[in-house]
């Protein structure tokens, strides 16, 4: 077997190395930034694109855009003259001339997983004049012995972190975070916090960057105050925390379910605290028998930053030969000769390439050395969707149908981009579409693997951002509830300091609508949940009274200044579309009473007699046309009147100023008395006495109202009053109308029509006389409802001579003459039925 090459050893340079080591919250990173900003060019490998997405930021705001380069798997920007490069791990340029490299997270060199690529560059990346190495300081032995060349740099933490003991979920104060180690517990936890505290932010090692980086804005900026998380917010998420809950203490590392180490803890829970101010970290509560405990050994190691050294850390051979692949399997799975370097576990990309090097389709199209280290490229494919080898490795297989013969063809990475390119679907499908477009983008970022390969990577990149934007869109909807949000932000000593505004009756909470205010009565949002529904009326109580008295003070206003912004509906007061104030039966039908509403109850009692004394006074206008009314009520208490003359205006004004002539008791009023009553308003027709004023629409809707505040109800007045209406079937004769036939026509119209036939009347001298039918017709009748009036009225038709069989001509029109109408006897099956017994005998004899 031919000999490995040097790098397979440690690379011995003239730079200076520096090994920056410490725990959490100790300026590793930050360090390590105003060092590459002092060289002249350099880099810096990050273990996340998130890391080295957020850092290359930092850097293009002190260097310029066009001087900075971010260099990841699947997203490539690079200036044609930049000189500052933010990577991730597996992306430095290990060979690239510059002066200053450092690697962030050293200590992943023990990863089962990546490790062996932390190694490599902890080993082999080196600046030309300066070179720095972060991590923790159980790397501090490896280094001593790997690197002995290396000043080995301590730094202290600059906050303490201490152990709070374990608490339920409720009594997790605000500003916290609370890890767990799977989705589901993940989403468990978000849910109830939702319920009861408003929401979370939720970051997780699936989501995009993107995502990540909304999900923690939505949280930094105090939209919500909790946080759940995976493990994924260990590494190098620098948040303003001030507790770290544990939901578990285990989680599953790809092999099996174990404890987490005390480092592992240590790393999440040093989340808590940030720069000089202190943090806690603690388990969750109220589990049932699972509860997660700290043993007093973890709670020391952690509060005092002592956990055990890291002894090995995993290495895998980075140019390995391509003569053949077996050759190029036996150097991937190579021994290192160093005692303080174990073989990495074989990785995903080792097992595809193992796993298709023994299918002869493949293998076969393998050849040379070329096309092996293409293959292996190839292999290298990350696995984002997690799918396991044997779905990876088919996805590699039909990628390297292409690649063998050439390159991917732009339309082929175009269709399976905008298959995934479809923003609908649940928080997992999202996250799914994701990580598969994650791996186009990476193919598309390969220099030789895809034709137009700048157009395909713009569309991935693209098609990820508006997943991201679903997924982000998704995980809020979820998981937060903006209102209970701020009201629990809110509803606390400082409640009084609560924005709230209305906004076309929806009441707002810094923002968030909590429910409608209509008038005077509160609601809270029907799409609101039971949970939230005490907190939005808490809200209201606390908030409301202000607003109130300030909605009180513009109704007093408003009804005298502006008197139509009121209106009488029914019984019902109206002011705003919402009900203040009903009627009520008072001593008499003109004489209703005011009741305020029930939403009222809320002010003071001086505010609310106020309101009562303003609505009356405008219930008095609006009835103000019910005057004569009011006129023939004062008359009917008078005793100069004589007994007929008030029993007539009695029944006038029970009737609304409306009383056929035929039962009104006319005839037992005297000549004066008659006259008095026409002074008072009343006309007195052929068939109905009435009041003409109160043939008004305004009229018959105030004595409407008077009607049902007394509990009686009758037809609506007609729109407009116009002179004759339709009256089909059994539809109820409007009031101030007389029915005739399928028409009905208004009192004082019937009135003059025929008074004109009485005109006619009285110029024939006795004579039969013809009648012009044209003013009725003029007002809408009918010939035969004409007809009909007159008949009521009196006037009898004679039909008129038949024209001789010789004449011709129109027919001559009917004569008429007139005969004072007699009261017509009731239809005996409206006669009540004989009184019987001896009480009616008794009746009888005393007539």
């Amino acid at each position: 077997m031919a000999k490995p090459p040097a790098r397979s050893s440690p690379r011995v340079s003239d730079s200076r190395i520096k090994a920056v080591l410490g725990p959490t919250n100790t300026g590793k990173t930050h360090l390590a930034i105003e060092r590459l900003c002092a060289h002249s060019s350099g880099a810096i490998g990050f273990p996340l694109r998130l890391l080295a997405r957020e850092v290359y930021d930092r850097v293009c705001a002190i260097k310029g855009s066009d001087r900075v380069a971010l260099i990841t798997g699947e997203e490539r920007i690079e200036p044609r003259h930049a000189r500052w490069l933010l990577c991730t791990t597996e992306a430095m340029p290990v060979g690239a001339d510059l002066a200053f490299v450092a690697l962030d997270e050293a200590q992943l060199g023990a990863d089962r997983e990546r490790g062996h690529l932390f190694t490599d560059r902890l080993l082999h990346a080196r600046g030309r004049e300066e070179t720095m190495l972060l991590g923790s300081a159980t790397l501090e032995p490896l280094v001593r012995k790997l690197l002995p060349e290396a000043e080995v740099i301590g730094r202290p933490r600059f906050s303490t972190l201490s152990h709070a003991g374990a608490r339920k979920l409720s009594r997790i104060a605000p500003r916290s975070a609370i890890v767990a180690f799977s989705a589901e517990q993940v989403y468990a936890v978000a849910e109830m916090l939702r319920r009861f505290r408003g929401g979370a932010a939720v970051v997780m090692g699936a989501l995009s960057p993107e995502t990540r980086n909304r999900q923690v804005a939505l949280y930094q900026s105090g939209e919500v105050d909790y946080l759940v998380a995976t493990d994924a917010i260990g590494m190098g998420l620098n948040l303003d925390i001030d507790h770290v809950a544990f939901a578990g203490l285990s989680k599953f590392d790809g092999l099996r379910q174990r404890r987490l180490t005390t480092a592992e803890m240590a790393q999440i829970a040093g989340r808590a605290g940030r720069h000089q101010r202190d943090g806690t970290f603690g388990t969750l509560s109220g589990s049932g028998g699972h509860d997660a405990v700290f043993t007093p050994e973890e709670v020391y190691a952690i509060e005092e930053h002592r956990f055990a050294p890291l002894t090995r850390l995993y290495w895998r051979e980075a140019e390995p030969r391509f003569d053949t692949i077996p050759a190029l399997i036996a150097d991937l799975e190579r021994k290192p000769d160093r005692p303080e370097l174990a073989p990495a576990p074989e990785a995903i990309d080792l097992a595809v390439l193992k796993r298709l090097a023994d299918e002869p389709d493949v293998a076969g199209t393998v050849r040379g050395a070329a096309g092996i280290q293409r293959f292996w490229e190839a292999c290298s494919l990350p696995d984002f969707r997690q799918a396991g080898v044997d779905t990876h490795a088919r996805f590699v297989a039909r990628l390297w149908q292409d690649l063998a013969q050439g390159q991917l063809g732009g339309e082929f990475v175009a269709r399976s981009i905008a298959e995934l390119d479809r923003p609908d679907g649940d928080i997992d499908t999202l996250q799914m579409r994701i990580a598969a477009i994650r791996s186009w983008a990476y193919i598309a970022q390969r220099p030789d693997w895809v034709l137009a390969r700048d157009e395909m990577a713009a569309r991935a990149r693209a098609a990820e951002a508006r997943l991201s934007d679903a997924l982000h869109a998704r995980l809020t909807e979820r998981f937060v509830n903006r209102r209970t949000a701020v009201l629990m932000k809110r509803l606390g000593p400082d409640a009084a300091l609560l924005p709230v505004r209305i906004e076309e009756d929806a009441v707002l909470v810094d923002g968030e609508p909590i429910g409608q205010l209509a008038a005077f009565r509160f609601t809270v949002d029907p799409q609101a949940r039971l949970a939230d529904r005490k907190l939005m009326l808490a809200a209201a109580e606390r908030h409301l009274p202000a607003i109130l008295v300030e909605r009180a003070e513009r109704l007093v206003s408003e009804a005298t200044s502006q008197p139509e912004r009121i209106t009488l509906e029914g019984i019902q007061l109206v002011w705003d579309g919402e009900p203040v104030a009903q009627l009520t039966a008072g001593r008499t039908v003109l004489t209703p009473q005011v009741v305020a509403d029930a939403s009222l109850e809320a002010l003071a009692p001086a505010l609310r007699g106020q309101i009562q004394g303003a609505l009356t006074l405008w219930l008095d206008r609006a009835l103000a046309a019910l005057a004569p009314l009011r006129t023939l009520d004062a008359a009917a208490t008078d005793p100069a009147a004589g007994p007929e003359l008030r029993a007539l205006l009695i029944r006038l004004i029970d009737a609304g100023g409306m009383l056929e002539r035929a039962d009104s008791g006319l005839a037992q009023l005297s000549k004066d008395q008659r006259d008095r009553l026409r002074q008072l308003g009343v006309r007195v027709g052929a068939l109905d006495l009435f009041v003409p004023a109160l043939l008004k629409p305004v009229a018959l809707g105030a004595w409407r109202a008077l009607l049902a505040a007394r509990g009686h109800s009758g037809p609506p007045p007609a729109p407009g009053m116009p002179s004759v209406v339709a009256a089909p079937g059994k539809i109820a004769t409007p009031p101030g109308y007389r029915r005739l036939g399928a028409q009905a026509v208004r009192l004082d119209v019937a009135e003059k029509l025929l008074r004109g036939a009485h005109e006619a009347r009285v110029a024939a001298g006795g004579k039969l006389f013809t009648l012009d039918p044209a003013r009725a017709v003029s007002t809408g009748l009918t010939t035969s409802s004409y007809a009909q009036l007159l008949r009521l009225g009196g006037f009898q038709a004679s039909p008129a001579r038949t024209l001789p069989a010789t004449a011709f001509g129109p027919p001559a029109p009917p004569k008429w003459r007139w005969r004072p109408p007699r009261r017509l006897a009731e239809p005996a099956r409206n006669q009540p039925s004989p009184a019987t017994g001896a009480f009616a005998a008794l009746a009888q004899l005393v007539r």
